[in-house]
């Protein structure tokens, strides 16, 4: 099939400098190897370093997917059970109110344990960065009662954790990058060597991935890029453009964040998931261990659907599979088409952006679509929810800073207040069941989407994105 790679890059092009990213690097690789691979921008504030295609960024969660492959590895091999119970290798390991070998290690894979949304990450990286300053570190400082440097300190919190555990193991989807802290050591204890050093010769070396490593804050990855690594841009408190070098250092959240990799070592990364394990035509990577990641234990439809490290969903009759990830300097996304051999990968050395529709434009491409088509799984309705008093409240979560959505009725519509968003409330557009999306006035695209949880009569949790919030008492 022909594409259209001059399309694809004005495209690309235009939408990095309509988001105004300072640089971004994307690829694309296929059954017959790669095929789109370009830089856009810079990786420095003086524009003295173009990015490429070989430009080192960090991938953020997007690493989540490496040590569920790991652990999917020695499960293909026999080496462990995704079903065995957590407490199998951390003994000490709880959740509150839950018979203590409830938690299997498929549960932390699939945020499915049961943890509430808590600080730890964030008080990690605000304790262990250096010459990390601003408002928000001095508020995690302020609140965090340890350095959370240790898993056994991650391991504790989740024990004597203050807030309520959403659920049985099993019965609800929350994201948790405390959950895949503690995979970390359950790998390598179950392994008997550490997550780095069965990556790099289990999985990154195999695959092709040379500029790829899992480390904490660039001490491998800064002389494997030889110089073509990026700076990493924010914006300060006071909304101006910064730039540093200062990568997040969290040390119990290891592969929850901290691959460093590049776009086209991205793109190879998933070209050989989506090839069930095969890469440049040898099987380098057992096909059972793909299966257990991403294969038909887990649902075929349009709506997403968290397997082990990466989000399913169905479009346009593909099945892809993909994550994205943010941090500090880092916004990326990255996915595959699975049994198609296609990968796709964009990685922006920017915080706090989206570079998911960068993304779609790819898949768009090589589906045969409009580029500019969207991926959204959630579709109003046109209609009103029949039960709106049934959602009204105030909903918390304890990630970083707490944050309150407030859900009221004005003149019959439902909305929303994020009292961490200074944007304003959004409109509650119903999109079937209780899933819904949030809407801002004049924008040209949906600000968030919300599920609500409802039992006799009333809402008592708030998916805000892919964590569960509390209903707070009235």
């Amino acid at each position: 099939m022909n594409y259209d790679l001059q399309a694809l890059d004005r495209a690309l092009a235009a939408r990095i400098r309509e988001k105004k990213l300072p640089g971004c690097s994307v690829a694309i690789r296929g059954p017959e190897g790669e095929l789109f691979q370009k830089g856009y921008g810079f990786c420095d504030m003086e524009h003295a370093r173009p990015v490429n295609g070989d430009t080192v960024f960090g991938i953020a969660s997007m690493s989540k997917s490496t040590v569920a492959l790991s652990l999917c590895i020695l499960a293909a091999e026999g080496r462990i059970s995704l079903d065995q119970p957590v407490t199998d290798f951390l003994p000490q390991f709880r959740i509150p109110g839950q018979p203590r070998d409830a938690v299997a290690v498929r549960h932390l894979l699939t945020h499915t344990a049961g943890i509430p949304p808590m600080e730890p990450l964030e008080w990690s990286i605000a304790l262990n960065t250096p010459g990390r300053e601003g408002d928000w570190v001095r508020r995690m400082k302020a609140s965090s009662p340890n350095r959370m440097d240790k898993i056994e300190q991650i391991i504790d919190y989740i024990a004597h954790c203050p807030y309520e555990t959403l659920g049985a193991p099993g019965e609800y989807m929350s994201y948790s990058n405390e959950g895949y802290a503690v995979l970390c050591t359950v790998f390598d204890i179950a392994a008997g060597v550490p997550l780095e050093q069965f990556l790099d010769e289990r999985v990154f070396g195999p695959m092709g991935m040379t500029r790829t490593v899992l480390d904490g804050h660039g001490e491998r990855a800064i002389p494997l890029s030889g110089g073509n690594i990026t700076r990493l841009f924010d914006n300060d408190d006071d909304g101006s453009l910064t730039c540093d070098d200062r990568w997040s250092t969290l040390p119990p959240f290891r592969s929850c964040a901290c691959v460093k990799s590049t776009a086209r070592d991205m793109a190879r990364y998933y070209a050989c998931i989506a090839a069930r394990g095969k890469a440049d035509g040898k099987q380098v990577i057992p096909a059972q261990a793909v299966e257990l990641l991403v294969g038909a234990a887990f649902p075929l439809r349009e709506r997403s659907y968290y397997c082990c490290g990466l989000n399913k969903r169905v479009k346009y009759g593909h099945v892809i599979c993909e994550h994205s990830g943010g941090l500090h300097g880092v916004s990326t996304h990255g996915g595959l088409l699975l049994d198609e051999g296609w990968g796709f990968s964009a990685l922006c050395n920017k915080s706090n952006e989206d570079t998911d529709d960068l993304v779609w434009m790819m898949y768009n491409m090589i589906m045969g679509r409009p580029l500019e088509e969207d991926h959204r799984w959630l579709h109003p309705t046109g209609k009103p929810f029949a039960d709106p008093e049934m959602l009204l409240g105030r909903y918390l979560g304890h990630e970083g800073t707490p944050t309150t959505v407030t859900v009221t009725l004005k003149d019959g519509v439902l909305m929303g207040d994020n009292d961490q968003n200074d944007l304003g409330p959004f409109r509650l557009v119903w999109c079937g069941g209780t899933w819904f999306q949030g809407w801002r006035d004049g924008d040209s695209a949906p600000a968030s989407r919300e599920r609500f949880y409802v039992r006799n009569g009333r809402a008592w949790g708030l998916k805000v994105g892919t964590r569960i919030f509390r209903r707070i008492p009235d």
